[in-house]
């Protein structure tokens, strides 16, 4: 992933430490979120139940912002889509770094935010317009992460939410129970239900960090957001620019 390389082996030990980081990462996004707007904000499936719900108890304002904030999920998605999914299938180098320079910019944007008082007190509720807007920005930040490693895992991993990996990892265990059944058709099952029980305990114990974190500090809380994307950021500009720049011109 480093590399942009679309051939790039799943459970690389590069791929493997980035997802489970980016989990964690997703750990602490949805605890923030939630402990600051009562919502979980890489889950489109919650605020659609939430629109439901808004909607049958006559709360249409409310029941409309339910339904368009993950739009903004779908909308990251879309970028990552477009600067890194479609340029690996036209075999070109993917732009991890501006898919990760957006995440770290807007992590910024929502921690610096919070420490000027714009999102207003800690945990309000009902949401203000700034507490949709934290909402939005949230999403999409989730949405192009989880667009971008759904790609370069081809599908494989989902970094933002549990159910998919959930099940991938029931699947996988039933699998290696049937192993002398399906013999040869298991290569990498076993590096595969490791890595999605890597990424579940990561984001519980993003979750877990971030409740103690977001409790005590408040919105200083993000601040390990920022941290975390920040440095997968300047490692996607060094690996993707400066030492490509360097390889080439050898």
């Amino acid at each position: 992933m480093l590399y942009g390389n679309a051939s790039i082996s799943h459970y690389s030990r590069s791929n493997v430490s980035i997802w489970l980081i980016m989990a964690f990462q997703a750990g602490l996004l949805n605890i923030g979120g939630f402990l600051v707007a009562r919502k979980i904000v890489s889950h489109v499936t919650g605020f659609v139940t939430f629109f439901g719900h808004d909607l049958s108890q006559g709360e249409l304002t409310q029941a409309w912002g339910m339904l368009l904030v993950p739009c903004f999920f779908l909308l990251g998605a879309m970028v990552s889509g477009y600067f890194v999914d479609v340029r690996l299938k036209l075999g070109k180098r993917p732009k991890y770094y501006i898919t990760f320079g957006i995440m770290f910019y807007l992590n910024a944007v929502v921690y610096i935010f919070g420490l000027l008082g714009y999102w207003g007190d800690f945990g309000q509720f009902p949401l203000s317009l700034q507490g949709y807007i934290l909402l939005v920005i949230l999403c999409f930040v989730c949405g192009i992460q989880n667009g971008t490693i759904s790609t370069v895992s081809k599908s494989v991993v989902r970094t933002t939410h549990l159910t998919g990996i959930t099940t991938d990892l029931g699947l996988g265990i039933v699998r290696i129970l049937s192993r002398h059944k399906l013999k040869d058709q298991l290569p990498n099952e076993g590096k595969a239900n490791l890595m999605r029980v890597g990424i579940i305990v990561s984001f519980i114990l993003g979750s877990v960090l971030g409740g103690f974190v977001f409790v005590r500090f408040e919105y200083s809380g993000f601040l390990f957001p920022v941290l975390i994307s920040g440095s997968l950021f300047g490692l996607m500009i060094f690996f993707q620019l400066l030492k490509s720049r360097d390889t080439n011109s050898i």
